[in-house]
């Protein structure tokens, strides 16, 4: 059964980029604009995996990656950040994140990140 995936960004773009990665190899179960409806949608799908953005509307990936640990201790988080975010990063991986990948994105590091997360 394939890996279940939720991305969150609020990048139409990058939602897209990440999509056209993931599919084939991954089944992608939604897409969150902002860290609220990526909340809302882990608990309506349960995906095996998260691709969460760090700067979002609303509710930011740090916030988003917390409260889903909080309730779901097994849930598993990749943060999505821009190059020079490093202290974003720190928080977030402080907060549960497995681990992080950087735009732009490129298969081979997704793919990466995600093998060694799950």
């Amino acid at each position: 059964m394939a890996t279940r995936v939720l991305i969150a960004d609020d990048s139409e773009f990058m939602r897209n980029l990440l999509r056209e990665i993931l599919e084939g190899e991954f089944e992608v179960v939604g897409e969150a604009e902002n860290g609220v409806e990526a909340v809302n949608m882990y608990d309506e799908h349960g995906p095996d995996l998260v691709m969460m953005d760090i700067v979002m509307p609303i509710r930011d990936g740090i916030e988003a990656t917390t409260e889903i640990l909080d309730d779901n201790p097994e849930a598993t988080v990749i943060m999505c950040t821009s190059v020079g975010q490093e202290e974003k990063m720190k928080a977030a991986i402080k907060a549960g994140a497995e681990g992080y990948i950087t735009k732009p994105f490129q298969k081979p590091n997704v793919l990466d990140a995600i093998g060694s997360a799950v």
